[in-house]
């Protein structure tokens, strides 16, 4: 999974903010802070649909788009892709676990024991 530009990265955080798909107007109603053009929003949108970040159904004569994975899922790859970079997963892994809060390592030691219980 590739990251995404800035304003595919705009675009996908109007949508994984919405309970429901959205059309290219609605996206761009609320993509206001920036003066973009019909044409550029569906574009962006029908590039995001072909990288596999949203999904896209008919409505009438217009699309309707929705995050493929929630953001919680694209972070979590962006991760992983990051850890595959190293050639030292163990380092990397130790690393980032002494940068995380306590809170957070609290949440990754659940997370594991489920993991081990599975």
């Amino acid at each position: 999974m590739k990251g995404l530009g800035e304003l595919e990265r705009s675009i996908m955080d109007i949508l994984w903010a919405q309970s429901g798909a959205l059309t290219a107007r609605e996206v761009g109603r609320l993509i206001a802070d920036r003066d973009l053009a019909p044409t550029t929003i569906m574009t962006v949108l029908d590039r995001l649909t072909r990288k596999g970040f949203l999904e896209r159904t008919r409505d009438g004569r217009a699309w309707r788009y929705a995050p493929a994975a929630t953001r919680d899922a694209y972070v979590a790859e962006l991760m992983l892709e990051a850890l595959d970079m190293t050639g030292d997963r163990s380092a990397a892994l130790t690393r980032f676990a002494q940068a995380v809060s306590g809170r957070e390592a609290e949440i990754l030691r659940r997370a594991l024991t489920e993991l081990e219980d599975e």
